[in-house]
């Protein structure tokens, strides 16, 4: 008995990885055919964009103040105070900054994705469009993916710039070390490596955001409470893959420039 249960469920995580690789392949390819639903587009690039603007620039100016209040902590100990900028500049554009810019987008985001296509669900509103000739996936699916991996790269690019404007403020008002200092640090030992990983990043990212919500959206049963059910798959699973996928990437950007 014990055993039928883990083939069930190994079939059934093999069945939606499956779903998943071809529901995402025909999304991200669908933009390479017409129609192109361009309005869509914008419209999603806003919601997701500015929308998530205020959230993203509060929590990357706090974590890079909380960086270097515990940086700068630590590294009185050993006489190495001054190097608080680079610290917080590196672990902010490498690691920080693109993996909070993705969890913050994905709870706001893939949450009100997976809701909204879930409703339309429901509601039965997906296959009204099938029957008038129109292709979900197309329509709903494509702009919301694209819209979010370019919407997401120019979110972590202000992630990064206000977590290393707030480790300054920390560094210059309550620890008392000279601000020109910290940002000579912060700029002088960025290299295009650290950079490039942590563009990089938010491409994944919201690929995964966009794709998995959409996905559990689309996929909702049971009425109201299916919805509710798809909004939490939705959140929970875009999250753990974004840091997955970070550490995979992680990985391979140090195994190429060392």
């Amino acid at each position: 008995m014990p055993f039928e249960k883990i083939e069930k469920t190994a079939k059934e995580v093999v069945l939606t990885l499956q779903e998943y690789s071809l529901f995402a392949y025909r999304g991200a390819t669908n933009i390479f055919r017409p129609p192109i639903y361009w309005t869509d587009f914008l419209s999603q690039a806003d919601i997701i964009g500015v929308g998530s603007t205020s959230i993203v620039l509060l929590s990357g100016f706090f974590t890079g103040g909380v960086l270097a209040l515990q940086s700068a902590s630590t590294l009185s100990q050993f006489g190495a105070a001054a190097i608080t900028g680079r610290f917080v500049s590196m672990s902010m554009i490498r690691e920080l900054g693109p993996v909070l810019t993705g969890i913050m987008v994905s709870g706001r985001n893939a949450s009100s994705m997976a809701s909204e296509l879930g409703s339309m669900v429901v509601t039965e509103q997906i296959d009204a469009m099938r029957a008038l000739g129109v292709d979900p996936i197309r329509k709903l699916v494509t702009p919301r993916i694209f819209a979010c991996v370019t919407m997401l790269f120019f979110l972590t690019i202000v992630a990064n710039f206000f977590g290393i404007l707030g480790g300054a403020a920390v560094t210059v008002f309550m620890n008392h070390q000279n601000g020109t200092q910290y940002f000579s640090m912060a700029y002088e030992y960025l290299h295009f490596p650290d950079i490039l990983q942590g563009l990089i990043k938010p491409l994944f990212s919201g690929f995964i955001i966009a794709s998995i919500g959409c996905f559990y959206g689309l996929r909702t049963t049971g009425g109201t409470q299916g919805v509710g059910r798809s909004t939490i798959q939705a959140v929970v699973t875009s999250s753990v893959l974004i840091i997955f996928v970070d550490f995979l990437v992680t990985q391979v950007m140090l195994a190429i420039f060392g």
